[in-house]
C-alpha cells in the first residue's frame, strides 16, 4: 500500500491523501475501516489520540497480573467475527456467573432473585411487594424517566428492597429520576422482561431456562492489546494506516475534501468517519457550541487477594444502599491465579468518590469489610481513570444529540457509535451492528 503525498488539484504538497479517514480506533472504528475496505476504499487512515487500539478497552499489566477496562465478555457468534474471523482463536472460552450484593448484606443471583428479593421478605413483605406493584401499574402509568420506568414494572417497595434503585444511581452517576426514559428503555429492558408473569412463574416453578447456544469468550490472558493488534494487522494488510497517540488539531473542508491536522501532519480524504465524542468533533470543526452531553468518568481499581472472598460468582454487582463501587470482575476465575493470588477489577463512578482514586479505594475496602467480603490480604495493585466511559442521558439528551449530529452531517462528517453517536453500546456485538447499519448501503427492491 502506498499513500499519496504528491501535489494535485485536491491536495497540497506534503498532504497524506487517503480514500477515507476514520477518527477513533475502538471497535466501531475498526469495523468501520473493514467495511470501508469492503466498499472499495484502498487506503484508509485510522487516527486515535489514545496510544492503544481498542478505544476504552484498555489493559494494564502490573506485577504479573493483567487488568482491563471495558466489556470483557464476547460470544463466538458475534458479528465482530464476520469482519475479523482471525480473532476467534485468540479468545479464551469461559463460563461466567453473575451475582449481586443485596441491601440485606448477602450475595444472590443477578439481576433478580425470587427467593431472596421476594420470598425472604416474609408474608407482610410479599403483600407489600404485590400491592406496590399493582398500585404502580394502575395509578402511576405516566412514565417519564428511569425511576418511573422501573417503578411501573416492579413497584416502589421492591425497587428499594432489591437495591435496584441504589444500583441505578450508582450506574448512571446521577439519581434515576434525572435519567431520560429513552436511556432506561435501552439499558434496562431486562426489568420489563423479568417482571412479566410468564418469567415470574418460571422462577416460582424453579424451571431452568435453556443455556446460551453460543460460547462465552474473554479477551486473551495478555490483554485487549493482544486481541486488537490482530485486527489491526488485517487492516494494515488491506491498506489501513494507523496514527496512534497523535493529538488531532483541526478538521477543515475544502470542496469535497476533508483535511485533518494532527501534531505533525495533514491528512486528506473525501470521506470522514468519526467515532470520537461528538463535542470533540464539533470543536475540531470550529463549532464552539457545546451540546451539553454528559458522560461518566470511570475509576477502575485493580486488586490482588489471598483469603476468603465470600462469594462464588465471577462478576458481582453492588445493589447495596451504600458503597460507591458498582461492579467487580474476578479475572482470576477466567485466567487462573498468579502465584496463588486471585485478582480482580472494581468499577467506581468518579463523581461518587469525589473524583479521587484514594477515596474510591478506601470506600471499597470499608464497604466489603462491612459486608463480610474479601477477608484476607487485599492489595491494591493500581488504578486507571477513564473519561467519557459511557454516555448519560439527562434533560432530553436525545434532542441535543440529534441537533449535534445534524450539524456534523451538514459539515459532511458521518458520526456514530458509543462516542460518535452518544449511543450506549454495552457490547462489541451492538457496536458492530451499529457500524454496519450506518455504513452498508441500503438495498432496495426493484420496482
Amino acid at each position: 500500500m502506498t499513500v499519496s503525498s504528491a501535489f494535485d488539484c485536491h491536495g497540497h504538497s506534503g498532504d497524506e491523501i487517503f480514500d477515507a479517514i476514520v477518527l477513533g480506533a475502538g471497535i466501531t472504528g475498526l469495523v468501520s475501516a473493514s467495511i470501508l475496505h469492503d466498499l472499495g476504499c484502498r487506503n484508509i487512515a485510522v487516527i486515535d489520540e489514545f496510544e492503544n487500539i481498542g478505544g476504552n478497552h484498555i489493559d494494564r499489566s502490573i506485577n504479573g497480573y493483567t487488568f482491563d477496562i471495558g466489556s470483557l465478555i464476547f460470544q463466538d457468534d458475534s458479528p465482530l467475527l464476520k469482519y475479523f474471523p482471525e480473532l476467534l482463536e485468540h479468545y479464551v472460552p469461559i463460563k461466567p456467573t453473575w451475582g449481586k450484593l443485596t441491601p440485606q448484606a448477602f450475595v444472590t443471583s443477578y439481576p433478580l432473585s425470587i427467593r431472596d428479593d421476594i420470598v425472604r421478605a416474609g408474608p407482610w413483605g410479599i403483600f407489600r411487594i404485590v400491592l406496590s406493584a399493582a398500585f404502580s401499574r394502575v395509578a402511576r402509568r405516566r412514565i417519564g424517566n428511569a425511576r418511573e420506568f422501573a417503578r411501573y414494572w416492579i413497584g416502589d417497595y421492591l425497587l428499594r428492597r432489591s437495591g435496584l434503585e441504589s444500583y441505578m444511581k450508582r450506574f448512571f452517576g446521577v439519581p434515576a429520576d434525572w435519567v431520560d426514559l429513552e436511556f432506561a428503555e435501552k439499558r434496562m429492558l431486562w426489568i420489563k422482561e423479568h417482571a412479566s408473569p410468564r418469567v415470574l412463574l418460571r422462577y416460582v416453578r424453579r424451571h431452568r431456562a435453556p443455556g446460551p447456544t453460543n460460547r462465552q469468550l474473554a479477551r486473551p490472558r495478555e490483554g485487549f492489546n493482544a486481541l486488537y493488534e490482530v485486527a489491526a494487522r488485517t487492516l494494515r494488510q488491506r491498506g489501513s494506516v494507523f496514527h496512534l497517540g497523535e493529538r488531532i488539531e483541526s478538521i477543515t473542508r475544502r470542496g469535497t475534501q476533508f483535511d485533518v491536522r494532527t501534531g505533525g501532519r495533514r491528512l486528506t480524504a473525501q470521506r470522514l468517519i468519526s467515532t470520537i465524542p461528538i463535542a470533540r468533533t464539533l470543536a475540531l470543526c470550529g463549532v464552539r457550541e457545546d451540546p451539553g452531553l454528559a458522560s461518566v468518568t470511570l475509576i477502575s481499581l485493580y486488586f490482588s487477594f489471598d483469603g476468603n472472598r465470600g462469594f462464588d460468582c465471577s462478576i458481582l454487582y453492588n445493589f447495596a444502599h451504600d458503597g460507591a463501587w458498582k461492579r467487580l470482575t474476578m479475572y482470576s476465575d477466567f485466567y487462573g491465579r498468579v502465584e496463588g493470588r486471585e485478582y480482580f477489577g472494581v468499577e467506581v463512578i468518579a463523581g461518587h468518590a469525589n473524583d479521587s482514586v484514594t477515596i474510591a479505594e478506601q470506600d471499597f475496602r470499608a464497604h466489603v469489610a462491612k459486608n463480610g467480603l474479601f477477608a484476607g490480604d487485599l492489595v491494591c495493585e493500581g488504578s486507571q481513570v477513564v473519561p467519557c466511559a459511557y454516555p448519560i442521558y439527562t434533560g432530553q439528551a436525545h434532542q441535543r444529540v440529534s441537533r449535534a449530529l445534524a450539524q456534523l452531517a451538514d459539515f459532511g462528517i458521518e458520526s456514530f457509535g458509543r462516542q460518535g453517536g452518544f449511543d450506549y453500546q454495552p457490547t462489541a456485538r451492538v457496536s458492530t451492528l451499529n457500524a454496519a447499519a450506518h455504513l452498508m448501503p441500503t438495498r432496495t427492491s426493484d420496482a
